[in-house]
């Protein structure tokens, strides 16, 4: 009998074994490669920074940062062990005493349970099999797992499961859960935070201490507890982590920069160039973005467009509640849950108003007041941009119960009543040496309105294209100090359909008129003769070489005034080429992009400006005039921006540009006290659109105001009032770290002494002579004996115009 039960036993073992290996033999050729684990690629999101290498922003359903194991603390692994697997590194892949655990439960129970399942289980699991809990899954996840520990090592396969493993709230690793939870990275986190962390794998919805605190504290209990048992902490620590309050919460995206536009326009391109993997594959984009430069056109454009909407009027609060005396701050949070934060104007809920100040609550901040500084402003709006009686007291403005915006403005602290404005602005900066985009600013709330004004909007320019016309009449013989008559003008052109008469923006004229002068007071009447003059063909084929684009402007000479329609990044990079004396750069805004690995797969290398390696071809080199000898340690770029102005057309455009500033439309941006800027202002017809573009030599800025449907900005509201308010804004924190440099003088250039009524040249003792520079075959001629008569006589000759801008308000200063 004996010997029969051992024959019995070892028929069993056999067809055990048998079994066993049949069953192997037959599952593992069917099992996946084990190699794909090595070259795992995890689904990494798109993240993109600014040039001196800020995050801008992430795109991607899954938010992961891997790490190797050497980046990993050995604490949070011992936690994940004692919380999932603490015989992890003994076992070969299996650990055969919880399965047999969970095969007792199964004959015990007749169901499948819980048990078993190591790490190295789980890593085949989530990289190869379906979660369904099957007898047939469950042998091929065994056989996997023991396969996986044959060609991986326990340092690989503990590093694939923290990287990969999924800890809620679109957390995936360890890196991204310490990120959403803490705000931390993994080596900062405290032994409490880590033991949080490390029992959210078993559940990450019922555990998650965001969601359901007290299980999650009960979780992470057990997750001390077992640490300690196994001696991976000492009793105090494990009394101190459990004795700690938990401080998780949600944190989003550690955003350094705030451009949703740019980052809009990357994440296209990026789709555009990889599909859908731009989003998983990990891919760092490195823009032309200064990440200084961008907070000041952040800035500049909220206080602009903030500054018009209070010139026009308080449209009233955005809700009315209820108060009574027994809420509670609870209570009032409640109320402004439907409101959230719009570039920086917070809801918040008036609690009391009186004399000339009020007390409002704000979730985050408490109770705090506006005193009448932030809200004398506020006058009834009225339609047509007017607005109704100036407030006398805080009760003519608000009441208790009120919902309404507020901002800091001017100094910290002081909160100023605000309302989210509905005219639209937007702001770019380019660097005139290669075009590479240093701050964009599409709108002002992107949340609302992806619509980027600066690459989608195509509006008229108005008076702002004035400098294009001007620089192909120079090119055609003008001078600066050819005179033009401003005077009424009608036109029959067939082009307009109907009898045109244009006017000054004052509605004045001033008779014949320096080309200087013209420009630097707007005149429209003078710029239309000038474009007459010049030739329509002509004018349209030359302002193309500014990279404009010739369908888009009109064949007639309301040209003249900008009537064209064309983006804010157009009118950047025609500006740019006055910038750069005379060369065409195209603004780019990618400099880089890399792998997960950091290898570059895109490296930027746009057209830039050489001053030594100016063109060799005969044509051009005939027409252009080389502009300077090398300068010292420059470094040749591999493409070279071409020419498209001479050097001394783009001086004598600067000069004029540089006397808007000085003494015309955007004088106001002397506040900067810079002698090297130079611009325009703009403002189309019925004032639909307000620009200013202006600029130094190292750096070029446009910017516009308007509504998204054209209407009339309102009495005054000009280019020079509008717009260049924000321009002057940005361009005094973006110049701090640029230094000034004068305008050079190329050579072919001659400064003489003219004579301010005719233009021409100025005999030796003109008491009223003044200078003027022009090319050297476009001299004037001199002023002949009969017209200094009245000077020899002791008389003063009068001008039809003054030169003195004491004198005469320019066209658009308003």
């Amino acid at each position: 009998m004996k010997r029969f039960l051992l024959i019995l036993a070892g028929l069993v073992v056999a067809a055990s074994l048998t079994v066993v290996f049949g069953i192997y033999f037959a599952v593992m050729p069917k099992l996946p490669s084990v190699d794909n684990l090595k070259e795992i690629q995890f689904q990494v999101p798109l993240r993109i920074y600014t040039r001196d290498h800020k995050l801008l922003a992430e795109f991607g359903e899954k938010r992961r940062a891997p790490l190797d194991y050497d980046e990993i603390p050995d604490r949070l692994i011992k936690a994940v062990l004692a919380a999932e697997d603490d015989r992890f590194f003994e076992h070969p892949g299996v650990d055969w005493r919880g399965l047999l655990r969970a095969a007792v439960y199964l004959a015990r129970t007749g169901e499948k349970g819980q048990g078993g399942s190591t790490i190295t289980m789980q890593v085949a699991r989530n990289f190869f099999l379906s979660r369904e809990k099957t007898y047939l899954r469950k042998l091929n996840e065994i056989f996997l797992a023991l396969k996986i520990e044959d060609e991986l090592s326990k340092q690989e396969i503990i590093t694939l499961y923290l990287n990969k493993i999924y800890f809620g709230h679109r957390a995936y690793g360890v890196a991204a859960a310490a990120r959403v939870y803490y705000g931390l990275p993994v080596e900062q986190l405290s032994t409490a935070q880590i033991a949080m962390i490390a029992g959210l794998p078993k559940a990450p919805s019922t555990f998650n201490p965001v969601v359901n605190p007290s299980r999650a504290l009960t979780r992470r209990g057990y997750v001390l507890g077992r640490m300690r048992l196994l001696d991976f902490i000492s009793e105090a620590e494990y009394q101190v982590a459990m004795n700690t309050p938990d401080d998780a919460k949600l944190h989003g995206l550690s955003q350094e920069v705030v451009a949703p536009y740019v980052a809009e326009m990357v994440r296209s391109e990026m789709v555009s160039r990889y599909g859908d993997n731009a989003y998983s594959r990990g891919f760092r984009v490195i823009t032309s973005i200064d990440s200084a430069m961008q907070l000041a056109a952040n800035v500049a454009q909220r206080e602009a467009l903030l500054a018009y909407d209070s010139r026009h009027g308080y449209r009233g609060p955005l809700a009315q509640v209820e108060l009574s005396e027994e809420d509670t701050e609870e209570q009032w949070a409640e109320e402004l849950k439907p409101y959230r934060e719009i570039n920086g104007l917070l809801p918040v809920l008036v609690l009391s108003v009186e004399g000339q100040s009020a007390r409002v609550y704000e979730p985050r901040r408490g109770i705090v007041p506006i005193n009448w500084a932030g809200l004398s402003w506020a006058a009834p709006a009225l339609p047509g941009g007017r607005t109704g009686k100036v407030p006398e007291q805080a009760a003519d403005i608000l009441a208790r119960g009120d919902v309404i915006r507020i901002a800091e403005r001017g100094k910290k602290d002081e909160w100023h009543l605000v309302q989210v404005p509905t005219v639209a602005g937007a702001l770019v900066s380019i660097s005139p040496h290669d075009g590479a985009i240093r701050a964009l600013v599409g709108g002002f709330n992107f949340s609302a309105s992806k619509f980027n004004r600066i690459t989608q909007a195509e509006r008229q320019p108005g008076s702002s294209f004035k400098p294009f016309i001007y620089s192909a009449g120079l090119e055609k013989g003008f001078t600066l100090a050819s005179l033009i008559n401003d005077a009424p003008v009608v036109f029959e052109d067939r082009g307009l359909e109907a009898t045109w008469r244009p006017e000054n923006y004052s509605g004045r004229v001033f008779g014949p008129t320096r080309l200087r002068e013209a420009l630097v007071k707007s005149r429209n009447l003078v710029s239309i003769r000038l474009l007459r003059a010049t030739g329509i063909s002509y004018a349209i084929n030359y302002v193309s070489r500014f990279g404009f684009d010739k369908s888009d402007l009109p064949r007639d000479l309301s040209l003249a005034l900008g009537s064209g329609a064309v983006t804010p990044l157009e009118i950047v990079t025609g500006y740019a080429v006055f910038a750069n004396n005379g060369l065409h750069v195209t603004p780019w805004f990618i400099e880089r992009i890399e792998d997960p690995d950091g290898e570059v797969l895109y490296q930027a290398a746009p057209a830039t400006v050489c001053r030594s390696c100016e063109t060799t071809d005969a044509e051009r080199a005939a027409q252009m005039t080389f502009i300077g000898p090398p300068r010292r340690g420059e470094q040749i770029p591999v493409n070279i921006a071409p020419r498209v102005a001479t050097a001394q057309n783009v001086y004598l455009m600067r000069s004029m540009m540089r006397d808007v500033i000085q003494r015309g439309t955007a004088r106001r941006a002397q506040v900067l006290q810079r002698s090297d800027l130079a611009g325009k202002t703009g403002t189309t017809n019925d004032q639909h659109d307000a620009w200013f573009s202006g600029f130094s030599s190292d750096l070029v800025t446009t910017v516009w105001v308007g509504f998204d449907r054209p209407q009339p900005l309102g009495d005054r509201e000009t280019g020079g009032r509008a717009a260049l308010p924000m321009w002057i804004d940005y361009m005094r924190e973006a110049l701090k770290e640029l230094p000034l440099r004068p305008l050079e003088r190329p050579s072919g250039l001659v400064t003489v002494r003219i004579d301010p009524t005719s233009g021409l040249l100025a005999p030796a003792g003109h008491p009223q002579a003044i200078f003027e520079t022009f090319r050297v075959e476009n001299v004037p001629a001199a002023l002949d004996e009969e017209a200094m008569l009245p000077y020899r006589r002791g008389g003063a000759r009068q001008a039809p115009y003054s030169d003195s801008a004491a004198d005469e308000v320019p066209e658009e200063l308003f």
